[in-house]
């Protein structure tokens, strides 16, 4: 993603889950259930570090909107 002058975006849109700065926490927990099949309970931990990271994602989106203005 770029912005002019061609230098990357300080924070690049999370419309894709590549995107997202919780990929990798993501991507473990989609291994985690190919592995493990139906027994999700073996998963659980994958879940908890992905929830925490989308938690903090969201905060940091909140915090940065704080700034911004509609009419600016």
């Amino acid at each position: 993603m770029a912005t002019k002058g061609g230098a990357a975006a300080a924070h690049p849109s999370a419309a894709r889950i590549s995107d997202s700065p919780c990929y990798h926490q993501y991507s473990a927990s989609l291994k985690c259930l190919e592995e493990f099949g139906s027994d999700k309970s073996k998963c659980q931990d994958h879940f908890d570090v992905y929830k925490e990271c989308k938690k903090k994602e969201r905060e940091a989106r909140l915090e940065r909107n704080k700034t911004r203005s509609l009419f600016s």
